[in-house]
């Protein structure tokens, strides 16, 4: 059977540049010019006869083209991930093989463990020791170096790390799992609350709930950024209530005390029971992505190539 597709890296460049809404994040993820994905983006659309982006003064849109054709692409280069790792199984993962997975409480509790029974089902022989560290994020947008003794005590087999940073780990193998997009969530009983709202600006009657992970909360995605993005202007917001973790912030929402401006993928089963609802139809995409860190060799063991791709196509499909 013969199929007609173009080019790979033209359907990468797409995907990234249509995740992250910006051409120079998707270089960046690409490791390329945002020149290079403009090309790339442009060869596709004359390859299919369809404009894909509307390219404004200071930022790109999907177009309904784009917009019909993202979710494909993502599915079918989670099909291929799948398909790849299920080939590569056919170097067998040893019994008793022990992973100890370094990651930060908030992703470890909403997004990981959730996730790791599939991986269990899959890899049987392996087993997973998932230490927490509040040392999960690059305070300033530093370059981290992990020490491999951090994850006493969980002692034994292979070490390896999820963090939430740039990507730039001196030592590390980093491959970028996902970038979570930020929404404003609350209860859908909250008072006042009319969902969705008409206009972003209709948002500052109510308290806002802020994410205080980071020292310098100018560097995590935050409710001034969110409202400049939607071109409501105005002074930096700072009133509402402020906590120290995300976790705290998305239970705030849940018990009613405002609203709270949150990754999409660490609410989604929230949102999916309708305990929590998004107020408007507006991401901020983070700077930040949540990566996996492996130890640099020549020939990782399976059981740490199994994870990685596991995790990396399951992070493809949130």
């Amino acid at each position: 059977m013969t199929f007609r597709l173009p080019p790979l890296q033209a359907l990468r460049a797409f995907e990234a540049a249509a995740r992250h809404l910006s051409f120079k994040r998707a270089a960046a993820e690409l490791h390329v010019t945002p020149a290079a994905v403009s090309q790339q983006v442009r060869q596709l659309e004359a390859w299919l006869g369809q404009t894909l982006f509307r390219r404004l003064t200071r930022a790109v849109v999907l177009s309904p083209a784009g917009e019909a054709l993202l979710p494909a692409i993502q599915q079918g280069f989670a099909t291929l991930a799948g398909a790849l790792a299920e080939c590569r199984r056919s170097d067998p993962v040893a019994a008793g093989s022990v992973l100890t997975i370094q990651a930060p409480p908030t992703f470890a509790s909403r997004w990981l463990v959730g996730r790791l029974p599939q991986f269990a089902a899959q890899y049987p022989a392996v087993e997973i020791r998932l230490a927490s560290t509040d040392d999960s994020v690059d305070q300033l947008g530093a370059d981290v170096r992990l020490d491999p003794a951090a994850h006493d005590p969980l002692q034994g087999g292979e070490l390896l790390a999820i963090r939430y940073g740039r990507g730039n780990y001196p030592g590390w193998q980093a491959e970028r799992i996902l970038t979570p997009a930020y929404i404003p969530v609350c209860r859908p009983d909250l008072p006042g609350l009319m969902s969705p709202l008409s206009s972003a600006e209709e948002i500052r009657q109510f308290t806002l709930i802020h994410d205080a992970t980071l020292r310098n909360s100018s560097l995590l995605p935050g409710w001034t950024q969110w409202l400049q993005l939607a071109g409501v202007n105005g002074k930096p917001v700072r009133r509402g209530l402020h906590f120290s973790n995300t976790v705290l912030a998305i239970e705030a929402a849940l018990a009613g005390q405002g609203v709270a401006l949150v990754p999409s993928v660490l609410v989604e089963a929230e949102i999916a029971a309708q305990r929590l609802c998004q107020i408007f139809p507006l991401s901020l995409v983070s700077p930040y992505a949540y990566w996996l860190l492996l130890p640099r060799r020549a020939e990782l063991p399976a059981a740490l190539r199994a994870f990685r791709d596991w995790v990396l196509a399951t992070g493809l499909q949130s």
